[in-house]
């Protein structure tokens, strides 16, 4: 008897086995809203170690997104701050919260937000717990009475949009009913659904206390309800909102089927069993684009029908590349040719059509050189350029700045960027031409000043032939490459239009801005004026600069040293930053998402631009 009674035990486990493992996995809810996209909620009774796998109608769907909300998540943490929950309800729902807040795993992501007659969100997303947990001691119960319940929802799903966690969780504590709210129970949850929030209420139940719109709310998010009898326990139902959570899968993919459409979807978990459930496709097909008619719709469902329009429309490509490289290449050689058989009249006339193109711009342009040419800092703009040798008009340069600083900072805005940085984003973009600008000026002085000695000596030893100053510079000229001979031909330019010598020269030392070219300019003019030879104060002036070269070379070599030092100060901070932050961002999340992270680094940056400058002014000379 006791053994028939042990094996029909023993085969009642057998057969409750497969229930209870189909039990394991529940769909807890389905959001159509964002049609095509589908969002699935799946909680599990046991741990998860790999991503459940989703099959609608037997096909398994592609793309699928699969975040588990234990793991790394953006929690908004909503509490109720009427005046109903005053004295020892607030403070033990700010306790209870602290615990959840602390007990979170290291890549959530927090804010607080309160909500008395209108909802304020105290804190900013973080990963660190400081700013939380501050806010969080700091809770006051509202001096003005009302609850904005829907409106605290509402906010909380907005603040949550910009997040980059596809887990996005409300968990909204409060022990009344919505009375001061300008949303509605199904406008929070439209913002909801909009936003991909899943919503945990917690409802502290009291007299006169109705939990139907929260079991509505929790329902229609993919979340739960959670019932409290008393404030003191809260700190359990926190604890077991973390334990879900833990075991709660976000799942996102892009469905094939059309509103209207009966869809069976099946959600399995290697493990654990799977779960099925049925439904009626909501959602609007007018933003979704057909089929075309022009190919049977097996081309767009099967394996292999895709394979093929693939393969035709990488073809298509791969021709279209082909025929824009020929007609190119076609392009290319009738511009070589245009020049032996182009029409002159056609050529008149299409100089015509660009001069009448960009009349509106030279009026512009006229304008603007007319208001703000006179300003000193417009004509250090201009011998920028002039040093740059860019061939830009002044105000061409200017709008072009305004252009880039605009380009720039539209980047910055559309990114989600916060004002001061896209303020900051602004002037980079204005300062990038301007940096372009004085690098070519730079690298075109350094070229002028290596080749100096060299034209002197170029200079002397055609006087010493018995040719005249101007033919010596003539000579440079017609010898000489890079960019001092082009200054020269400048200058010999300015004489045949009838500008003295001397203040051609002086001219272009100007312009040019070397001082050792300064240097020799004054040489040559006040010897042009008291006489004597030319020749050998050349070759004089040639040994003092190449001198000058020599010894600015070997401060450079002595403090290279101390420059390079200076290089790796400045840049190992940054460099360990970047690197801690990839090897483990959670351990430097306080310094980039809290307050008194920012302070520390704002001090930083301080504190090494002061060690910069000093460290430049030990390895700079000035000879």
């Amino acid at each position: 008897m006791i053994r028939r009674a042990a094996l029909a035990a023993a085969a009642l486990l057998v057969l409750a086995a497969p229930a209870a493992a189909a039990s394991d996995v529940h769909v807890k809810g389905v959001d159509t809203s964002d049609y095509p996209s589908m969002h699935v909620t799946v909680v599990t009774t046991g741990a998860l170690s790999q991503p459940p796998r989703v099959s609608e109608d037997g096909t398994p769907v592609t793309g699928l997104q699969a975040e588990n909300l234990g793991r790394e998540k953006s929690v908004v943490l909503a509490v109720d701050t009427s005046r109903s929950m005053a004295g020892k309800a607030l403070a033990d729902a700010a306790g209870a919260a602290r615990a959840f807040v602390a007990a979170k795993p290291p890549a959530d992501r927090i804010a607080i937000l309160g909500f008395g007659h209108k909802p304020v969100l105290l804190t900013t997303f973080s990963s660190s717990t400081i700013d939380a947990a501050q806010a969080l001691r700091q809770l006051s119960v509202d001096a003005r009475s009302g609850t904005a319940l829907y409106d605290g929802l509402v906010l909380a799903a907005q603040s949550l949009q910009a997040e980059q966690n596809l887990g996005r969780v409300v968990i909204l504590l409060t022990d009344g009913r919505d009375v001061s709210s300008r949303a509605s129970l199904a406008g929070a949850i439209k913002e909801a659904h909009a936003d991909g929030v899943a919503v945990y209420p917690i409802g502290i139940v009291g007299k006169g206390f109705d939990p139907a719109p929260l079991q509505k709310l929790a329902r229609a998010t993919g979340g739960s309800y959670y019932a409290a009898g008393s404030t003191g326990a809260l700190t359990s139902i926190y604890s077991s909102i973390a334990t879900e959570l833990s075991r709660t899968w976000r799942l996102s993919y892009e469905t094939t089927a059309r509103p209207g459409d009966a869809v069976k979807l099946r959600i399995t978990v290697p493990g654990l069993g799977s779960a099925t459930t049925s439904f009626k496709m909501k959602g609007s097909s007018s933003g979704v684009s057909k089929p075309s008619g022009l190919l049977p719709v097996t081309a767009y469902t099967s394996p292999l029908g895709t394979l093929v329009l693939t393969l035709g429309v990488g073809f298509l490509l791969f021709l279209a590349a082909g025929l824009a490289l020929a007609s190119h290449k076609g392009a290319w050689l009738r511009g070589r040719i245009a020049a032996h058989v182009a029409d002159p009249r056609r050529d008149a006339k299409r100089a015509a059509a660009q001069r009448e193109r960009f009349s509106a711009l030279s009026s512009l342009f006229r304008t603007t050189e007319d208001a703000f040419g006179h300003l000193r800092h417009w004509r250090a703009v201009q011998r920028l350029l002039e040093r740059a040798d860019l061939p830009l008009r002044t105000v061409e340069f200017l709008y072009i700045t305004m252009g880039s600083s605009l380009l720039v900072g539209l980047v910055a805005a559309v990114s989600g960027t916060r004002t001061i940085l896209i303020l900051v984003a602004l002037v980079v973009g204005a300062a990038l031409p301007f940096g372009f600008a004085w690098f070519k000026a730079n690298r075109r002085l350094r070229a002028i000043e290596d080749s100096l000695p060299d034209l002197l000596i170029t200079v002397a030893a055609s006087l010493k032939a018995g040719h005249s100053f101007r033919q010596g510079i003539q000579n440079v000229v017609e010898e000489g490459q890079g960019p001092a001979a082009k200054e020269f031909k400048r200058v010999l330019t300015d004489t045949r239009l009838g500008r003295p010598m001397d203040e051609a020269l002086d001219e272009m030392a100007d312009r040019v801005g070397s001082k050792n070219l300064q240097f020799v300019i004054t040489a040559v003019t006040i010897q042009r004026q008291v006489g004597g030879s030319l020749a050998g104060l050349f070759d004089m002036v040639a040994e003092a600069v190449r001198n000058r070269q020599q010894f600015a070379r070997k401060i450079r070599s002595l403090t290279a040293m101390g420059r390079m030092s200076a290089y790796v100060l400045c840049g190992l901070p940054f460099f360990m930053a970047g690197i801690l932050t990839v090897i483990n961002p959670n351990y430097m999340g306080p310094l980039y998402h809290s307050s008194a992270g920012h302070k520390l680094i704002m001090l930083a940056l301080v504190m090494m631009l002061i060690g910069s400058l000093l460290l430049k002014k030990i390895v700079s000379f000035k000879g």
